[in-house]
């Protein structure tokens, strides 16, 4: 019997879970679970969508472990499965090549974003069946983790009813939320891939050539704007790992830190 039914896993992979529940909640085992612990440093995102299908595919068949990636993307801008037409690209294809990005069109849900230098990528590949947790607990509980690890410096975030991702007005005399990490997720045999996107040191001038997210009424932030400060992203990993550990009981196991990671290439300075 499906734990995650079909229609809720397509929710979760839509980003429709995005209402925040009464209370805090977490959505742990009560168990500590081994999860593998991967940093892959900077990966074009080709390299990146072949290890989670890798590691899907093992964690599926009963042949590998639950695995955690944390890593940086060259500039990139994925399309899921809401952005078809590209209606919310607002350059020519041509001038993302130009400026060093590519686009790529993804399997997770949700619309197009984008990914690049200074951002965190997180990539958990969980077995949600034993885990006991369906599409809409799940994606909860990764908002909740990158909620948890923006305390680390005192930074208030949330949910917003109707708007995925975790937002903050953090930084801003007139209260105006603004995205600081986004989240898309697939959900396969009851196996997560994809995940969530943290703003941490992000040249926001990217997101200038896309709505967001198909948002167009919503403002990208980044940590180190709504601190006034430089915030070295090996920090926000130690922050994140931390909460996604407290959040699913999770005893993370590094793996050799940065293997097989690729430069970021030249010409991808910014747009």
């Amino acid at each position: 019997m499906e734990t995650v039914p079909r229609r809720e896993a397509a929710q979760a992979a839509g980003e429709e879970h995005c209402t925040p529940p009464a209370a805090p909640v977490r959505y742990a085992t009560g168990v500590a679970t081994p999860v593998l612990l991967e940093r892959l440093g900077a990966r074009a995102y080709a390299d990146a969508a072949a290890w989670m299908r890798e590691a899907h595919a093992a964690l599926a068949s009963g042949r590998g472990p639950e695995r955690l990636a944390l890593l940086e993307h060259a500039p990139v801008y994925t399309v899921g499965a809401r952005g078809d037409g590209l209606e919310h690209l607002l350059v020519s294809v041509d001038k993302l090549s130009a400026r060093g990005a590519e686009l790529e069109r993804v399997d997770r849900g949700g619309d197009i974003t984008f990914h690049g230098p200074g951002q965190l990528v997180a990539y958990p590949v969980l077995d949600l069946r034993r885990r006991g947790l369906r599409a809409g607990d799940y994606v909860r509980a990764l908002e909740a983790t990158v909620i948890g690890a923006l305390a680390r410096w005192g930074v208030a975030a949330d949910r917003l009813p109707g708007r995925p991702g975790v937002w903050t007005a953090h930084g801003r005399r007139d209260g105006a939320a603004e995205k600081i990490a986004a989240v898309g997720v697939r959900i396969r045999r009851g196996v997560s891939t994809h995940g969530l996107a943290l703003n941490v040191s992000t040249d926001l001038g990217w997101f200038d050539a896309i709505v967001p997210c198909g948002l167009g009424d919503a403002g990208v932030t980044s940590l180190e704007r709504a601190l006034g400060r430089a915030v070295p992203v090996a920090e926000a990993e130690a922050a994140l790992a931390a909460a996604f550990a407290r959040e699913f009981d999770a005893e993370l196991l590094p793996a050799a830190a940065g293997e097989g990671a690729r430069p970021f290439p030249a010409g991808a300075a910014g747009p």
